[in-house]
């Protein structure tokens, strides 16, 4: 699928900053990382726990809604599958939302997927990345540091939740922000799912 052009976009060297609400200014003494929902027992993460957890280096296209697609993006970061591995799923746990910071909300921004294909290495909170024109960089404020969600390329980018702030696991399907205005539930940028 690697540069391949999903429908009725186009392709672009920069990395466009699009957010709704005020951007995040992080604080690690109050910031927290939550895994909640259908768990044994509900996980809270510091920052530094979070960066102790192992790292994963991928290769991530993305595609906006709003029709630039960037291909060959290198980030680092922490892969979904690692803050799973944290927490006991209840039976049935099919479906996340991923929350973030939201005009000072921490829950306040979320976007929902199936967990299934977040388990690979192209789900990754990450914190840092590079390309052709840039060598490693942190991800800058206006892109959701200190961590952000880089969804797999099968997804629309607003389901990469920025200053993401926890996960929830869920037995059904809920729409997050943007879906709940309208946007697609599934988000597939190859079937151009941008609307409901």
């Amino acid at each position: 699928m690697g540069n391949k052009l999903p429908p009725g976009q186009f392709e672009t060297e920069n990395w466009p900053i699009l957010h709704q609400g005020d951007v995040y200014e992080f604080s690690e003494d109050t910031w927290n990382f939550r895994l909640f929902g259908e768990v044994k027992e509900e996980v809270s993460l510091s920052y530094s726990d979070v960066m102790k957890l192992p790292k994963t280096v991928s290769t991530i296209d993305m595609h906006c809604v709003t029709t630039w697609s960037k291909f060959g993006t290198t980030f680092e970061g922490i892969a979904l599958r690692e803050l799973v591995n944290l927490a006991e799923l209840n039976e049935g746990a099919k479906y996340v939302k991923i929350y973030g910071y939201y005009n000072g909300d921490p829950f306040g921004y979320s976007a929902n997927m199936p967990l299934e294909p977040l388990l690979g290495d192209d789900a990754l909170f990450v914190y840092r990345w590079k390309d052709q024109n840039h060598e490693w960089e942190e991800i800058t404020p206006k892109h959701g540091y200190p961590l952000r969600l880089i969804p797999p390329a099968s997804f629309y980018l607003w389901k990469g939740t920025k200053w993401a702030s926890g996960i929830r696991f869920m037995k059904e399907d809920e729409a997050g922000f943007w879906e709940e205005l309208g946007y697609s539930m599934t988000a597939n940028p190859f079937k151009e799912e941008r609307y409901r």
